[in-house]
Parts: structure tokens; C-alpha cells; sequence
């Protein structure tokens, strides 16, 4: 079968703490979904915000395509993010409500070869959680170790 590409926000599982996903479309220029399938993308520091009735996502990276000479647009520019009215409706009152961030974690191709984008409803996290979390990580790895000890 035919490898899927896809982008991952490594550093949005670091810094926040994940309450909710849900997938969504994006509008993309033709040349920016072929430099997509080449995987020259980048999500780090990208976050969306609500502007009206829609939302937007901002600071992601998309690399210009080669080949596209002149049609190439910016590579940070400002793009659409295409939901449902109601989702929109929910999940802007629980933004502005809760003072919640919505975080791209992942960007791939479905199995009709649209362009989606996991977003993430996250909270921020301090950095004694990013401590404990760290702790946490440490205490698994020891005992994984200490268990492949055993078995030998």
C-alpha cells in the first residue's frame, strides 16, 4: 500500500495540555498541496484564531513549490480552516469562555487524498506540569529497562 504523508506538531504535546481533537479541512493553492506531498511542511509555532464566523490558522510553514515558478504564494501566509457551523459555534464560545488555544497537532492526507488538519482545544502548561510530565517519561523508561533486565 502507498505510504501517507503527514506532519506532526511534536512541540504542541510538550507545551500544552490536549482536551479535545477534531479534524477539519484547510484551503490550499494547487502548489502549495504538491510541496504538502513532498513534505516540506512545517507546523511548530503555527496556532489558529477565530476572525467573524471562521477560523484561521496562522504561522505554517509550507515551503514553495519548485516548479510552480510565479504561482507560488507566501509560505506563512494566512490560511482557512473549513468547519462545520456548529462546530464553529461550540468551539469559539469554549475559546473565548475558558481562555482555551486551538493547536494544530497533525496535517495529512485522507483516504480520498484531501488535505486534513488535526486541531487541538488545549491549555497551556506550566512549567511545573512540564516537570512533572518530564518525571513521568523517566519513571516509565526505568522500569521498561528494568523489565528487558529481568527477561534476559
Amino acid at each position: 500500500m502507498k505510504e501517507r504523508f503527514s506532519a506532526t506538531n511534536r512541540k504542541a504535546f510538550r507545551d500544552y495540555t490536549i482536551l479535545e481533537t477534531f479534524e477539519c479541512g484547510i484551503e490550499l493553492k494547487g502548489s502549495e498541496v504538491k510541496s504538502i506531498r513532498a513534505g516540506n511542511v512545517n507546523l511548530k509555532d503555527s496556532f489558529a484564531r477565530i476572525e467573524g464566523k471562521e477560523f484561521f490558522l496562522y504561522n505554517m510553514h509550507i515551503s514553495p513549490y519548485e516548479q510552480a515558478s510565479y504561482l507560488n504564494v507566501a509560505p506563512t501566509r494566512t490560511r482557512r480552516l473549513l468547519l462545520h457551523n456548529a462546530q464553529i459555534q461550540r468551539l469559539s464560545n469554549e475559546v473565548n469562555q475558558k481562555r482555551l488555544t486551538l493547536v494544530p497537532l497533525k496535517l495529512y492526507f485522507n483516504k480520498r487524498g484531501f488535505v486534513k488538519l488535526e486541531l487541538a482545544l488545549t491549555k497551556g502548561k506550566r512549567l511545573y506540569d512540564k516537570r512533572e510530565a518530564l518525571k513521568k517519561k523517566e519513571i516509565n523508561l526505568e522500569i521498561k529497562r528494568a523489565l528487558r533486565r529481568k527477561d534476559r
